[in-house]
């Protein structure tokens, strides 16, 4: 649904669900950022794939619990941020683009959340 929105319908992303230590030493090894994060997008550029995330279920789980809100929807959020970030939204900078990214992130979500219900 989300590359579908994003004009990608028919590519493919690979998903890595792990933990905090697997996703801090990827953090560390790819970014030089040794922490564990929530989610991380590698863009590959090629053909019908568009890259591969990897998303912490752990840190997913606390975020999760801080905002009250279910696992599910929580790594939900993280995998639309995750391809958001694939087709070059970025947040870290702030402003506009940060802008852009919330609003894309806030759209997608309604319309996974509206995907869930329906089943």
């Amino acid at each position: 649904m989300v590359l579908e929105d994003l004009g990608r319908d028919g590519s493919e992303v690979s998903l890595l669900l792990t933990d905090n230590n697997e996703i801090r030493a990827l953090n560390r090894k790819y970014l030089n950022r040794d922490k564990a994060t929530d989610v991380l997008s590698f863009p590959t550029g090629e053909g019908e794939i568009v890259g591969d995330i990897v998303i912490s279920v752990e840190k997913a789980a606390e975020q999760a619990m801080e905002q009250g809100v279910s696992l599910e929807e929580e790594v939900t959020r993280l995998l639309v941020h995750g391809i958001l970030h694939l087709f070059g939204y970025e947040h870290e900078q702030g402003g506009i683009k940060a802008k852009r990214m919330r609003e894309g992130e806030e759209r997608l979500m309604k319309r996974a959340k509206a995907e869930i219900l329906k089943s």
